[in-house]
């Protein structure tokens, strides 16, 4: 369930979404992931508090969603499991932000950011990256996949540990159907099972077998895992062009 002040962050910043879909989601019905078991997971944080997730796609850049950054500060948290230890994890500053050039978060059509950070990660068993999707095929629906992150649970509170859910690939024509006049074939992606994203974790990886095809982006305003509106994610596969010139570009 969405607090009052999520509420009116989404007044503020999505009036054309209000009644339809709210940002920075996490995990519900999910399960406690083996540590490290996922060592691209990143946890970024404002004031030493986790906001949102992000995965690393090589040893200085992580992916996330556009709508996490609101020109504030943020640190990289890698190598975590619980964030209330620091046993094993590496604080890193953000050096520059690359949010995609169309992004907007009235619509939320292209949420998708570069970070990059001040140093490169020493890559580790409980650091390293994670491949993302090589071609612009769709994954086929019906596929299981995961996400996961360190965001609110089915009790409504913050998970000190990061969590995991499996979630099944929809046909884009039934999310186009589901989110009408929001949704972008070409740009995105929907899923849904018993497990799902809810509040803090947008930016995490959806993952299908060892691969990211997905960025977390949105979710139903009225429940965080709904089968009327299953969650979106920005389809990694239309943005790979992008992400490899930033790569490329910036030393």
């Amino acid at each position: 369930m969405m607090t009052i002040i999520s509420l009116l962050l989404l007044a503020s910043l999505l009036p054309h979404l209000t009644f339809t879909a709210h940002v920075d989601v996490g995990i519900v019905n999910g399960t406690e992931a083996k540590p490290h078991s996922r060592p691209f997971m990143v946890s970024l944080q404002k004031n030493w508090r986790h906001v949102c997730g992000g995965f690393l796609i090589s040893d200085g850049f992580v992916l996330t969603a556009a709508h996490c950054w609101k020109n504030e500060k943020l640190t990289a948290v890698v190598g975590a499991h619980d964030l209330r230890q620091n046993e094993g994890s590496v604080r890193i500053g953000v050096k520059s932000y690359h949010m995609h050039p169309n992004f907007t978060i009235h619509t939320l059509q292209n949420d998708i950011m570069l970070l990059r950070l001040e140093k490169k990660v020493k890559q580790s068993k409980t650091v390293n990256m994670i491949s993302l999707i090589k071609n612009k095929k769709d994954t086929e629906s019906g596929t299981v996949c995961s996400v996961a992150g360190w965001g609110l649970r089915t009790n409504g509170s913050a998970s000190d540990c990061l969590m995991e859910a499996k979630v099944k690939i929809k046909n884009n024509t039934e999310c186009e159907r589901r989110w009408e006049g929001i949704y972008s074939v070409s740009k995105m992606m929907c899923a849904y099972s018993h497990g799902g994203s809810c509040d803090g974790d947008s930016g995490g990886p959806l993952v299908c077998g060892d691969t990211a095809v997905g960025v977390t982006s949105f979710a139903y305003r009225k429940s965080c895992n709904s089968a009327e509106h299953p969650n979106v994610y920005t389809k990694i596969s239309a943005y790979l062009p992008w992400i490899h010139q930033i790569i490329r570009n910036i030393k």
